[in-house]
């Protein structure tokens, strides 16, 4: 009898934990703000990829430094900056490009969920030898 309980408590515990397994596994579709609050990213689905556009910005401005010069005039609000995500081998990560408005320069890129709220975001050069990321919140 008490083997038959420790074993459904068992497979219970392990139900439970697949299904939160399971719901946490690849959900990066969201918004999301940059740890310095200056701007705010929704990740949607663009065809079979993840693609992500700036939604808001504290202090609202032009792509100055786009290096094509007829897109230095647009409004960055509203440009995708996280381009054509495929997810890669890894759990929970996506690689495609990612645009750095600050300097104008289009990366190879990282998404990764790190947990149901982290979001950690990469661009590489030097065919990924040198990353610099940081980890975006989801917003509630």
């Amino acid at each position: 009898m008490l083997k038959t309980i420790l074993s459904s408590a068992l497979l219970a515990g392990a139900i439970i934990t697949t299904s939160a397994t399971m719901s946490f596994a690849g959900d990066a579709k969201g918004d999301w703000v940059r740890p310095n609050g200056a701007s705010k990213i929704r990740i949607s689905s663009c065809g079979s990829s993840l693609c992500g556009k700036l939604i808001w910005l504290r202090e609202p401005r032009n792509d100055t430094r786009n290096p094509d010069a007829a897109k230095r005039d647009r409004p960055l609000l509203g440009v995708q900056i996280v381009q054509a995500m495929k997810p890669t081998d890894k759990e929970n990560q996506w690689k495609g490009k990612v645009y750095n408005a600050e300097d104008g320069k289009t990366y190879t890129g990282f998404i990764e969920l790190t947990s149901a709220n982290a979001l950690k975001l990469e661009g590489c050069v030097m065919g990924g030898l040198i990353c610099k990321g940081e980890t975006w919140k989801r917003e509630h």
